[in-house]
């Protein structure tokens, strides 16, 4: 307890010296939390995959249909539990700044399928009554004030036109790290339009979802989905849904290297702050640190006292510093929700945080201290007064 009062009391000799350096390593941890929260944001949807569903697509390009036939042949292949399919429509709600996620959807399977989205019954059961209806996540719902009975009209893009539906349910996400910003309608409703307006576009899908009966059979499975397909006029590329995540994610990978180095950055920068006041501080106390010798204390116990201030200072700035990444990336999350529909503080970065502290702490006090057990008494007592 007098250790630790002593740490407290050296911490603050020079009030001013010792507020900024913690507030400078409060700033640090919070940008290195919040750079690390957009790093696993951008993996959300890979971790959210699950090990169980493949994703079979056009082997060109996901931008190629694939016939509506396929499905029959994919559903008889051994190790299929499930079948379900969508199609990226690309709607734009009022005007292109307001971008959400939305799919044409078999309306019969895609709850099955995706058992995180939960939907109330007696609004799964009024969706697919409705062909017009359609369903959206509840923070999406909340961000533009939607309610079950909405006509929301989406401008199409891919497929243009004005295209009116009815908000029929509202989901919420079975985890924290489910996406509830998505908008689903039925696919029924698309091909039937495309049947008048656009006949070569109809009967067609963009990628099938399967879900195998164990996940051991995933390899077999996307093997013999493709090896059907193979010499026809569509072929396909079968991959677990990881993976499927993964290729969008490498699309931007040279932006997520950036962001994990500037992270690191942030941490090296600090780090020479709190070295330059630790070093600062020894220089001030050599006189004392000779006294000390003098009266029996050993060189390593004047350096466990460094150390201590060091770690000390280093975590009140991390304290504060974790406190006040989660309130900053709920504001983030909240403003920047079209582009990371989930963004929340991992406890893995929490520990990254702590560890980065533990790290500045050290190295601040490893010159300092070093100096103070090589220090002789003599050399030290020239410096008092």
């Amino acid at each position: 307890m007098q250790i630790l009062k002593l740490l407290i009391k050296n911490s603050f000799r020079h009030k001013l010296r010792t507020s900024l350096t913690v507030l400078g390593i409060t700033i640090a941890i919070l940008a290195f939390g919040l750079l690390r929260t957009v790093v696993s944001a951008w993996y959300a949807g890979v971790e959210a995959s699950s090990a169980s569903r493949l994703v079979t697509r056009n082997s060109i390009s996901l931008i190629f249909f694939l016939p509506l036939s396929y499905k029959e042949k994919i559903r008889q292949i051994p190790g299929i539990k499930n079948l379900s399919y969508a199609y990226w429509f690309g709607g734009i709600y009022i005007s292109e700044k307001n971008f959400i996620p939305n799919f044409a959807v078999d309306a019969k399977t895609v709850f099955e399928m995706f058992p995180e989205f939960v939907l109330p019954e007696d609004q799964k059961n009024a969706f697919l009554r409705d062909r017009k209806a359609c369903v959206a996540g509840e923070k999406v719902a909340e961000k533009y004030g939607w309610k079950i009975g909405d006509t929301i009209t989406l401008k199409g893009t891919i497929f243009p036109g004005n295209w009116e539906f009815v908000l029929r349910g509202v989901y919420r996400g079975a985890y924290k790290g489910t996406d509830e910003t998505q908008f689903f309608f039925h696919w029924d409703y698309l091909n039937e339009t495309l049947k008048k307006t656009d006949p070569n576009r109809a009967d067609n899908v963009g990628w099938y979802t399967v879900n195998v009966t164990s996940p051991g059979l995933a390899a077999d499975v996307a093997a013999a989905i493709d090896n059907t397909f193979k010499n026809s006029l569509a072929e396909t590329i079968t991959e677990t849904e990881k993976a499927f995540q993964l290729g969008f994610v490498s699309m931007t990978e040279a932006i997520i290297i950036a962001v994990r180095i500037v992270s690191f950055v942030v941490i090296v920068i600090i780090m020479a702050v709190m070295a330059n006041t630790m070093a600062m501080t020894a220089r001030e106390r050599i006189g004392e640190y000779a006294v000390m010798k003098t009266l029996g204390f050993g060189g390593w116990y004047i350096a466990g006292l460094i150390f201590g201030e060091s770690f000390f200072i280093a975590s009140m700035g991390c304290a504060l510093g974790i406190l006040a990444t989660f309130p900053a990336a709920m504001a983030f999350g909240d403003a920047m929700s079209t582009y990371f529909p989930v963004f929340n503080v991992q406890r893995q970065t929490i520990y990254m945080d702590i560890a980065a502290t533990f790290i500045v702490g050290f190295v601040a006090g490893v010159f300092p201290a070093w100096r103070a057990v090589k220090l002789r008494i003599a050399d030290g007592l020239r410096r008092i007064g």
